[in-house]
C-alpha cells in the first residue's frame, strides 16, 4: 500500500466517518462509505432510529367480542359507503395486528383492498402497505415485496412501503433493488433517519465485497505506474533495497567508474533486479529476486524484501507475507532490512483490519531502529485509523524531524491536524491545516498524493459546513478557501497529470462529481479507480462508491428524486 493514503476511524454510531465526502478513499479504511449518504449522519439530532413495525391508521387493542358486539359492527357497516367500509376493515385489521393476530389482520386488510374504490389511491396504497407489515411479521418476504410494490405503484414516494420493501429485498438477497429502495428512502427523509442509512451502508458493504471478490480473483496482476512506484519508495528513507547500487554491491570489474551504476552482464539475481529498478524496468524484478533466493545467494535477505515489496505493489499480499516473515526472523540480517519488513507487514495488517498485529509490528520496528523516520510516518497512519489523532500528529512530527523533506509525511500531518481541529470544533485550526496543505503543494509540486488529499479534505469540509446547522453565513465567508469545488477538481486534475494511474485521484474526482450532481461522470471515475485498485479491500470500497452513485441514477429515473448538490 502506498503510504500516501490516510485512513478514517469509525464513528461512535457505527457508521464509517469517511462517509463524510469519502475523505480518505483507501484500502485501509474499515468499512464502506455510502457516497450518497452525503454526510447527513453527522447532523446532530438524527431522528427515526426506531423500527417501523406498526401499520397505519387508528386502532385500539382488540377487546373480547361477544355476539352482540359483532352484530352491532355488522349493522354499522351496512350504513357505510365503500371507502368507509374499507376503512372500517382496515381499522379492524389494525386491532388484530396490535394484538399479534397477523393472519386475521391480513384477512381484514385483504377485505379493505377489495372494498376500496380504485380511484382512492392514497387509501388503497395504505391498505397494501399494512398487509405487507403483517406479512413481514410472518417472515413472508415475497408477499411483503408484492404488497409494497402495489403500494409504491399507487404512491411512488411512500416512505414506509419503500423501506419495508427494501428490508424484504435484503432478506431475499436482492441487494441491487434493496439499495435502490433504501437510497430513495434516504433522500425522501433528507438523510435524517439512522435506521435507513445503516441499511444502506450494510448493503453497500456486502455488494462491494461480493463484486470485488469476483473481480479480484480473475484479475491479472498489474504493475502500478512508474510514478506511483517511485512515490511509494519515496515514502521510505531507510529502505536499503530502493537505494541505487552502491560501490560495495558492484562486481570488481565494475568498480572502475566511480559513481556510475554497475553494468551487470550475467544473471546476478538481486543485483540485476536493482539494475532494473534504476531503469524502471519493474516487471522483471520479481523473477530476478527469485533467482537470488533459489540460489541462496549473498543477497537473499535483500531479494526476499524486494520481492515482497513488489508482490505488495501488484496486490498479492498472500505471496508477500512469507517473504516478509522470513526477513523479520533473520536475526543476523541488517536491522534496516528487518525494520523495513516490519513496517511493510504492519501496513499489510492495517489493510487486513488487524490493528493489534499492525501496532505490534510498528512498535517492534521502533524498538530495533529508533532513528528510522519511516516507522513514525507509517505508524502515524495507523494512529489515525485508530482515532488516536494526537499520537498521529506526534509520529508525523518525529518523522519530519528526522526527514524534513518528506512530502508525504508533511501532507499527512496536515490531514491529522485537520482531523484534530475539526474534532475539537476549532475553525481557526482548520484554516491553519488548510494553509499547511497549500504550503505542501507549493514546496512539493510533483507530489500527486498531496493534491489528491488536499482536494478530498476541501470537498469533505464543504459538505460538512453546508450540512451543519450551527455554521453561519459569517463563518462561511471567513473560510474563503472552500467557496466551491472547482479548485478541488483542479487539484485532482493536477494529480492525474502527474500520475495517470493514481487510483486515489480518480476516486477523489468521483467523490467530488457526486457532490456536484454529475453522477455519470462520477461512475466513470470510480470505474477507472476500480481497474487500478491494488487490493481486494480497496476494490470493495470503490465498488461501493460506484454502486451508491449508480443507485442514485436509478432512483432519479424511477422517482425523480435527487439529493441536493453543492
Amino acid at each position: 500500500m502506498a503510504a500516501s493514503k490516510p485512513v478514517e476511524p469509525q464513528s461512535a454510531t457505527g457508521l464509517p466517518r469517511w462517509q463524510l465526502a469519502l475523505l480518505v478513499g483507501t484500502p485501509i479504511v474499515l468499512g464502506v462509505g455510502a457516497v450518497y449518504l452525503w454526510n447527513r449522519s453527522r447532523r446532530k439530532g438524527m431522528k427515526g432510529t426506531g423500527e417501523r413495525k406498526t401499520p397505519e391508521g387508528s386502532a385500539s387493542p382488540v377487546q373480547g367480542q361477544d355476539g352482540a358486539n359483532r352484530e352491532e359492527e355488522k349493522n354499522m357497516v351496512l350504513l357505510l359507503n365503500p371507502l368507509d367500509h374499507a376503512q372500517s376493515s382496515k381499522n379492524k385489521g389494525n386491532k388484530y395486528f396490535k394484538a399479534g393476530k397477523y393472519e386475521k389482520a391480513i384477512q381484514c386488510y385483504t377485505e379493505a383492498i377489495g372494498l376500496c374504490p380504485g380511484d382512492q389511491k392514497a387509501d388503497l396504497s395504505t391498505f397494501y402497505q399494512n398487509r405487507a407489515a403483517a406479512f413481514e411479521q410472518q417472515l413472508k418476504w415475497t408477499e411483503v415485496v408484492q404488497d409494497c410494490s402495489q403500494a409504491v405503484e399507487l404512491n411512488p414516494r411512500y416512505i414506509k412501503a419503500l423501506f419495508r420493501r427494501a428490508k424484504a429485498l435484503e432478506k431475499l438477497d436482492n441487494k441491487k433493488e434493496c439499495l435502490e429502495d433504501v437510497t430513495a428512502v434516504c433522500i425522501l427523509e433528507a438523510f435524517q433517519n439512522q435506521q435507513s442509512m445503516l441499511l444502506a451502508d450494510k448493503v453497500l458493504k456486502q455488494l462491494g465485497k461480493e463484486k470485488a471478490k469476483e473481480k479480484y480473483k480473475n484479475r491479472e496482476p498489474m504493475m502500478p505506474s512508474p510514478q506511483f512506484i517511485k512515490s511509494y519508495f519515496s515514502s521510505f528513507t531507510d529502505d536499503i533495497i530502493s537505494q541505487p547500487l552502491q560501490k560495495g554491491e558492484k562486481k570488481d570489474e565494475d568498480k572502475d567508474k566511480e559513481g556510475e551504476a554497475a553494468e551487470i552482464t550475467e544473471s546476478a539475481g538481486y543485483l540485476k533486479a536493482k539494475q532494473y529498478m534504476e531503469e524502471e524496468n519493474y516487471d522483471k524484478i520479481i523473477s530476478e529476486c527469485t533467482k537470488e533466493i533459489e540460489s541462496g545467494g549473498r543477497y537473499t535477505a535483500e531479494a526476499l524484501l524486494l520481492r515482497a515489496t513488489f508482490y505488495l505493489l501488484i496486490g498479492n499480499a498472500t505471496a508477500a507475507q512469507p517473504d516478509l516473515d522470513q526477513v523479520i526472523n533473520m536475526k543476523d540480517a541488517n536491522v534496516k532490512l528487518r525494520a523495513n519488513a516490519l513496517i511493510k507487514r504492519g501496513s499489510m495488517y492495517m489493510q487486513q483490519q488487524q490493528p493489534l498485529h499492525s501496532t505490534q509490528d510498528f512498535n517492534t520496528a521502533a524498538e530495533i531502529d529508533t532513528q528510522n523516520p519511516d516507522v513514525y510516518h507509517h505508524r502515524g497512519q495507523l494512529k489515525i485509523l485508530l482515532d488516536q489523532v494526537d499520537e498521529a500528529v506526534g509520529d508525523f512530527d518525529e518523522c519530519i524531524r528526522l526527514r524534513p523533506d518528506s512530502a508525504l509525511a508533511q501532507a499527512q500531518k496536515c490531514f491529522a491536524l485537520y482531523r484534530q481541529a475539526y474534532t475539537g470544533n476549532n475553525l481557526s485550526q482548520v484554516e491553519k491545516a488548510m494553509d499547511g496543505f497549500e504550503d505542501v503543494i507549493r514546496r512539493f509540486p510533483k507530489c500527486a498524493e498531496g493534491y489528491a488529499l488536499y482536494a478530498q479534505v476541501r470537498a469533505q469540509l464543504w459538505v460538512i459546513l453546508r450540512s451543519e446547522s450551527c455554521i453561519t453565513a459569517e463563518v462561511l465567508l471567513q473560510l474563503q478557501w472552500k467557496q466551491d469545488l472547482d479548485l478541488g477538481l483542479e487539484l485532482i486534475s493536477k494529480a492525474i497529470e502527474i500520475d495517470n494511474k493514481c487510483d486515489f485521484a480518480y476516486e477523489t474526482m468521483g467523490t467530488i462529481e457526486v457532490q456536484r450532481g454529475n453522477l455519470d461522470k462520477a461512475i466513470e471515475m470510480f470505474n477507472k479507480a476500480i481497474n487500478l485498485a491494488k487490493s481486494e479491500m480497496e476494490m470493495a470500497h470503490l465498488y461501493s462508491l460506484c454502486d451508491a452513485a449508480y443507485a442514485q441514477t436509478e432512483v432519479a429515473k424511477k422517482y425523480g428524486l435527487k439529493p441536493p448538490t453543492l
